[in-house]
């Protein structure tokens, strides 16, 4: 991605053909949250200002295989391209040697193998990454943003270590692997995921002098908030209860999605621009493209559960359909779901605008990461 890479419009606060019927618009949550409405996206003829951000739409449902804009291919010695796969390398490795070392093998020795087992098992770490980059992009530390990124990598797994139990979706793979529960019990699993939903907690209040208690404390209220029934929880329970039923339509579950998915990759960049120092602009600008790709990350995830096998995956292909749950695919199409997703890309990049674009780069590649990605 050029350094000469023009942003504009940025903040991208489109309405919802939803807002006035959507039954849960009296959540707090929700009303400090809004998303552009799927229909309303797709009914909308105008493009995109920022034309050097196009690309065709969703290769993650192509035989495409990079994540890289073809832009940073070229070879510019004035302006050498990014190297997405190189960033993300450092920065996983980065969060995974302080995941190690935060949740370290010790008595009990049962329950930190269940927390090591699922936490170190590999992953995109691209809620971690991201919290690093918002830091980054406001002028902090990359030294400030670790706590941060790794409490929010402990609380995304401990999700995914619950949402695979019996009692949820009861999954046998993750990350390419027998889930916790199918290694340690389900009883243990529990115990695992709750234990890395506390200590997320605990890691996040032990950040450094160099950071401010009161930014500190503003931080771990982002994470509270996107954890709880203002977040994951009630994007679950709304999605379990939705299960089966009839009458699903787009409004309810962009709700789902903007809890269930959105609502933790929304505190990883807030939460990432706090400890970096940003400025109430630049937090409610990163909260908005956080928003878009939160959403743009589970529509991708919704096609390729219909068009990847378990083996491309990762993880159990087919599994939505089978528990008769909505999908972007089953309530728009794949065509439809094509477009939605790359105009939520779009409108992420949009709401970049303003920041430097040399240090916005991280997030425009993490952003088209997510939309073309394969698995």
């Amino acid at each position: 991605m050029s350094s000469s890479l023009n942003f504009t419009n940025p903040l991208i606060q489109s309405s919802s053909v939803f807002t006035n019927s959507h039954k849960f618009k009296s959540n707090p949550f929700f009303l400090l949250h809004p998303l552009t409405s799927p229909i309303s996206l797709l009914i909308s003829s105008k493009s995109t200002k920022n034309s050097s951000s196009r690309r065709p739409i969703s290769a993650a449902l192509t035989t495409e295989q990079t994540e890289l804009h073809p832009q940073l291919e070229q070879n510019d010695v004035q302006n050498p391209p990014f190297r997405f796969r190189d960033y993300m390398i450092q920065k996983s490795n980065l969060v995974n040697q302080a995941l190690d070392e935060a949740v370290s093998l010790q008595d009990p020795l049962k329950i930190h193998e269940a927390m090591r087992y699922s936490l170190l098992a590999g992953g995109k770490r691209v809620r971690p990454v991201l919290c690093l980059a918002a830091c980054d992009l406001v002028g902090g530390s990359e030294s400030a943003a670790i706590p941060a990124a790794c409490s929010i990598e402990m609380i995304h797994t401990m999700s995914l270590i619950h949402d695979d139990l019996p009692c949820m979706d009861n999954d046998d793979l993750r990350r390419g692997k027998p889930t916790n529960h199918r290694m340690f019990g389900e009883d243990v699993a529990v115990l695992a995921g709750d234990a890395l939903l506390s200590f997320a907690f605990e890691h996040m209040a032990a950040t450094k002098a160099e950071v401010s208690p009161e930014r500190v404390v503003r931080a771990i209220g982002e994470l509270a908030k996107a954890t709880g029934t203002g977040g994951l929880v009630a994007g679950q329970v709304v999605d379990i209860d939705s299960e089966g039923a009839d009458d699903v339509g787009l409004e309810l579950l962009e709700y789902i999605h903007v809890h269930k998915t959105a609502a933790l990759l929304e505190a990883a960049a807030v939460m990432g621009a706090i400890v970096g120092g940003g400025s109430e602009e630049e937090i409610e600008k990163l909260r908005i493209f956080a928003r878009r790709i939160g959403l743009l990350f589970q529509v991708v995830d919704d096609i390729l559960d219909v068009t990847k096998s378990t083996e491309e995956l990762g993880k159990t292909a087919g599994k939505d359909v089978a528990a008769e749950k909505a999908t972007y695919p089953k309530l728009m199409g794949i065509e439809k779901s094509k477009e939605f997703a790359e105009k939520l890309r779009e409108e992420a990049i949009e709401a970049l605008a303003g920041f430097d674009p040399v240090k916005a780069e991280p997030l425009i590649a993490l952003s088209n990461y997510i939309a073309y990605r394969q698995r």
